[in-house]
């Protein structure tokens, strides 16, 4: 049941993705074409600029769930496994960590924006700010995720071959 809910949440970010991306090149190309017939809608810029907030964390959430992100593993290669593990734990729990913080702050962030309004729209510029709150949470979970599989495996003896 947590893999299908797992798979679902992954296509629902995805076509989210998708549906940001379409509506981001949507309101650039607005834009170009009536700047080009000498009448701009005023805001096209601005919903852009919603619009690029919302498209980063997608993609942010799509590279953690898929375990995308750039990652150095050098040092913690040369571990013995047991020892890879381990050193993973702790640095998932970094990130589970980094999570929580950009939730908590992105919560007071988005509180402070609540009733300043955007230029052009009458929209809060809060919605700017929600993006950070959701990416957050997501990698929380990832993270938090991420530790329960390495302590289990950690906790699970090694396999011995007998037969040898």
């Amino acid at each position: 049941m947590v893999i299908a809910l797992r798979a679902g949440l992954d296509r629902a970010i995805q076509w989210l993705a998708i549906g940001l991306i379409v509506a981001l090149l949507v309101v650039v190309m607005l834009g170009v074409i009536t700047r080009a017939l000498g009448d701009p809608l005023i805001w096209t810029d601005e919903i852009s600029r919603f619009l690029m907030a919302w498209v980063a964390v997608a993609g942010w959430l799509l590279a953690t769930r898929r375990r995308a992100h750039i990652r150095i593993r050098f040092f913690q290669d040369m571990l013995p496994r047991r020892a890879w593990r381990a050193a993973e734990v702790v640095i998932q729990f970094g990130v589970f960590v980094l999570g929580l913080l950009l939730a908590w702050y992105g919560v007071d962030i988005v509180a402070r924006n609540r009733d300043m309004e955007a230029l052009s729209l009458p929209i809060s510029l809060a919605w700017m700010y929600v993006p950070v709150v959701v990416a957050g949470l997501v990698t929380a979970a990832q993270a938090a995720g991420e530790i329960v599989e390495r302590c289990r495996e950690l906790l699970t003896p090694p396999v011995t071959d007998h037969a040898a």
